[in-house]
């Protein structure tokens, strides 16, 4: 199967894009991230299976956490073993953000 036909199986998480134009090689980051914002538990057993544990670690650390919710990086820390002062200071930071003022 494709990597253009995988991205296929998560349609409903791409609604505002055009599938046929879509590419995991140019799209990897973008595709990455929102598996990791909407993505529901299969979505994310996917993304794990493409790209592996380290990687998707290395992808989150590169990004410093950014744009995952507090709640999403707890779940990363523990599923990929994140550093947990690392974590912390992610999500202090993000309560610094208006988004995370307005939901903290």
């Amino acid at each position: 199967m494709s990597q253009e036909t995988d991205l296929f199986e998560l349609k409903s998480l791409f609604w505002d894009v055009d599938l046929h134009t879509l590419s995991w090689e140019q799209h990897r980051d973008f595709v990455i991230k929102r598996i990791l914002i909407s993505g529901a538990l299969s979505d994310l057993r996917w993304l794990r299976a493409k790209i592996g544990d380290d990687s998707l670690a290395a992808w989150i650390i590169d990004r410093n956490g950014r744009g995952l919710s507090p709640r999403q990086l707890r779940y990363w820390e523990a599923i990929l073993d994140l550093p947990k002062d690392t974590v912390d200071r992610w999500v202090e930071a993000s309560k610094t953000t208006i988004w995370g003022q307005r939901i903290g």
